[in-house]
C-alpha cells in the first residue's frame, strides 16, 4: 500500500457524480501501487521461444489481457536498465495505454498516421502490427518530444516510419483523405495518470478539463479530413471525465455525420490492472463525400534543397545509395540489407531510406515544407570516399548468420560487464579477423557499432545515448 494522494476537491466531486456507488472503490485504488508494463517488439522476438523465456524469468512477466504483446513486470526488476532495452527488444509502457492500438487494429500494408505520437508507445506498437509493411507517419508538434519519439522508433528498429513535427492543421492540408488508420492520442487532463504523476494532480482544474476538451475536438476535426473513406480512427485519452471522452466523441459525430462509432472501451484502476484509459474507435463511411481537395504532391523537397546536388541529372541520393550498397556488399552478410519499398533521400551528408506503401503516392516530394526529424530509416553518413553506418541501421539489422547482419559481430552475454562499458562509450579490446566496422550485440541483439583497429574497437555508440 502507498500513501493516499491528495486529490482536488472538485475532482473528487466530479468522480462521485460520474461513478455513483463505484466511487469508493475507485478512490481506494489511489492507495494501491501503480502498475508497470512493457510491450515486446515483434520485429525482434516472438512471444514464444528461449528469448521470451529469458525475459519472463528476468522481469517476472505476466500477460496483459488486452494486448498479446503486453506484459506486467515487477518494479524492482528494472527492465529499463537492462541491455535488452537498449537493443529494442521491448518498450516500457503503461498497460492500459496498450489498449488503443489493439482496438485500432492496423494491418500489414496499411498507411497509418499517429497524430500526437510522443514519446512513441503507440507508434512503436503500430509499427509492430504493420510488421515492416505499409507506411507509418508519426507526428509530434513539440520539437523536444519529437526528438524522443524519433529515438524510440530507432531503438525499436522500425524501418517503415517517418517522424515529422507539425500541427494537425498543417498535416490536414498536406494529407486530405490519405490514411487507412489514424491514432489520435490527444493531450488531455491526465486524470488516469494521477497515481503515477503528481504533477498531473497539481495541473488539474475544471477549467483545464474544459480547455482540453475544446482542443481535443479541434484536433479530431483536422484528423477526420485526413481519413480515407472506410478508414478508422482510434481516439484515446488517459483521463476519466466524460467531457473529454464521450461528450467529445458525441460532438465529433454531430460535426461529421458520415462518421460512425464502432465501440468504446474504458479501463478503470479499480476494475482492471491499469492506470486508466479511454478509447473510442470511429469509422468514416465508405461513400463519404470528398469535402477536401485530393492530396496534392508538392513540387520540390527540403531533402533535395539540402542534398549535395543533382549531378548529371541524377536524383538526390542516388550516388549516396550506390556508395552505401558498395559498403554493404563488403560489410553485411549477403551483401545487402532487406529494405521496404521506398527511395533513398539525402539530407546533407545523411542518407535515409524513405519508405512507401503499395498503392500510396507518398514519396520524397511530400516532405516539402514539413519539419522532418526522421525521413525513414537512417542508413549512414556519406563522407567523401567512405561510409559511416548509422546507429539506427545497427538496431534495424538482424544478428547471427541471417542476410543483412554484419559480417563481423562481437556477441557478448547480456550480463557481460563489457556491455556496460560499451553503453558508456568506452573502447573495447578485440581480435577479429578484419579491421573495420563491427556490431556489438547483447546475446543475439545488436546494440550499435564499433570500429576495430589494432586490437581495439573504437566506440561509436551515440554520445547522447551513453549511460552515465
Amino acid at each position: 500500500m502507498i500513501a493516499m494522494i491528495a486529490l482536488p476537491e472538485a475532482y473528487i466531486q466530479q468522480m462521485k457524480e460520474q461513478l455513483g456507488a463505484e466511487a469508493d472503490a475507485f478512490f481506494r485504488s489511489y492507495a494501491m501501487p501503480r502498475t508497470q508494463g512493457l510491450r515486446i517488439n515483434p520485429g525482434k522476438l516472438s512471444a514464444t521461444g528461449d528469448a521470451m523465456n529469458r525475459l519472463r524469468g528476468l522481469f517476472s512477466l505476466e500477460p496483459v489481457p488486452w494486448c498479446e504483446t503486453g506484459f506486467y513486470y515487477e518494479e524492482d526488476t528494472r527492465p529499463g536498465k537492462h541491455p535488452y532495452h537498449a537493443a529494442g527488444l521491448y518498450y516500457i509502457q503503461e498497460p492500459s495505454a496498450m489498449s488503443a492500438v489493439e482496438l485500432l487494429d492496423p494491418q500489414p500494408g496499411d498507411v497509418v498516421l499517429d497524430l500526437a505520437a510522443a514519446p512513441g508507445g503507440k507508434s512503436t506498437h503500430i509499427a509492430g502490427k504493420l510488421g515492416g509493411e505499409g507506411l507509418l507517419i508519426s507526428n509530434e508538434i513539440h520539437g523536444a518530444r519529437a526528438k524522443v519519439l524519433s529515438e524510440n522508433i530507432e531503438r525499436m528498429g522500425v524501418r517503415n516510419a517517418v517522424v515529422v513535427s507539425a500541427t494537425p492543421q498543417q498535416l490536414a492540408e498536406r494529407f486530405p483523405r490519405f490514411f487507412d488508420k489514424m491514432m489520435v492520442d490527444a493531450p488531455c487532463s491526465g486524470e488516469g495518470m494521477f497515481r503515477k504523476d503528481p504533477e498531473a494532480v497539481a495541473e488539474w482544474s475544471p477549467g483545464h478539463v474544459d480547455m482540453c476538451a475544446a482542443r481535443q475536438l479541434d484536433i479530431l476535426e483536422s484528423a477526420v479530413t485526413m481519413l480515407k473513406p472506410g478508414g478508422r480512427i482510434a481516439y484515446s485519452t488517459c483521463t476519466f471525465n466524460e467531457l473529454e471522452n464521450e461528450r467529445t466523441v458525441e460532438a465529433l459525430l454531430r460535426r461529421f455525420p458520415e462518421l460512425s462509432l464502432e465501440r468504446t472501451e474504458r479501463i478503470w484502476p479499480h476494475l482492471q490492472q491499469g492506470e486508466g484509459h479511454f478509447v473510442a474507435v470511429l469509422r468514416l463511411s465508405g461513400d463519404a463525400r470528398e469535402d477536401a481537395a485530393p492530396a496534392k504532391r508538392p513540387e520540390r523537397t527540403d531533402a533535395a534543397r539540402r542534398s549535395k546536388g543533382n549531378r548529371g541529372g541524377r536524383r538526390p541520393g542516388e550516388e549516396a545509395i550506390e556508395q552505401f550498397r558498395r559498403w554493404a556488399s563488403e560489410s553485411l552478410i549477403g551483401g545487402s540489407l532487406p529494405l521496404p519499398p521506398g527511395e533513398p533521400v539525402l539530407f546533407g551528408d545523411q542518407l535515409y531510406w524513405l519508405p512507401s506503401a503499395n498503392g500510396c503516392p507518398f514519396g520524397s516530394t511530400w516532405l516539402t515544407g514539413l519539419k522532418v526529424l526522421r525521413p525513414g530509416l537512417h542508413l549512414a553518413e556519406c563522407r567523401k570516399g567512405r561510409i559511416e553506418p548509422a546507429h539506427a541501421l545497427a538496431l534495424a539489422m538482424p544478428c547471427g548468420d541471417r542476410a543483412g547482419a554484419a559480417r563481423q559481430t562481437i556477441r557478448l552475454d547480456a550480463n557481460d560487464t563489457r556491455i556496460v562499458r560499451y553503453l558508456k562509450g568506452e573502447t573495447l579490446p578485440a581480435a577479429l579477423p578484419q579491421q573495420g566496422w563491427v556490431v556489438i550485440a547483447a546475446d543475439d541483439y545488436p546494440l550499435g557499432w564499433g570500429k576495430q583497429s589494432d586490437g581495439q574497437v573504437k566506440n561509436h555508440y551515440p554520445k547522447g545515448l551513453r549511460k552515465s
